[in-house]
């Protein structure tokens, strides 16, 4: 989901992104943006952004950690994902997801917990992957949910 222009002042961070990352296949849909920041702006965390670089103009994405958000959350690899990203033990790794606002509303904001975007911590190289216990989670589990 493309969020806002590259020129939108809502989404000019005030210092450097609070991460550097580099996909070598891009991510889901773009495969040719390869470069990416994420960053977060003043009173909107636990939300994150991610900065996507590629043929053409940066896209915008909402991400989250979902530590401490998504309850009993525990995505598993695939040895070849976990290969590539020269991620040997969990420390290694951070995980975001993306979020997705279908409507204003209880109940319309979703986190995608099947296809999360792994990055490991000391080089920055990322991937966004199926997790290998994709069986168990939902591409559009509801993050506020009413009530």
């Amino acid at each position: 989901m493309k969020v806002l222009a590259e020129n939108s002042p809502e989404l000019a961070p005030s210092g450097p992104p609070a991460l550097t990352l580099a996909f070598a296949h891009g991510i889901v849909g773009f495969p040719d943006h390869r470069r990416g920041e994420v960053f977060h702006l003043p009173g909107q965390l636990p939300f994150q952004w991610l900065r996507l670089h590629g043929p053409a103009a940066p896209m915008y994405f909402v991400l989250i950690e979902p530590a401490g958000l998504v309850p009993d959350y525990s995505p598993e690899l695939f040895d070849d994902d976990a290969s590539a990203l020269g991620i040997e033990t969990a420390a290694d790794a951070l995980v975001f997801n993306v979020v997705t606002v279908r409507n204003p509303g209880p109940g319309c904001t979703t986190v995608n917990l099947v296809g999360p975007i792994i990055v490991n911590r000391h080089t920055g190289a990322a991937r966004q992957v199926v997790i290998a216990n994709h069986p168990q989670y939902n591409a559009r589990h509801p993050l506020i949910t009413a009530g």
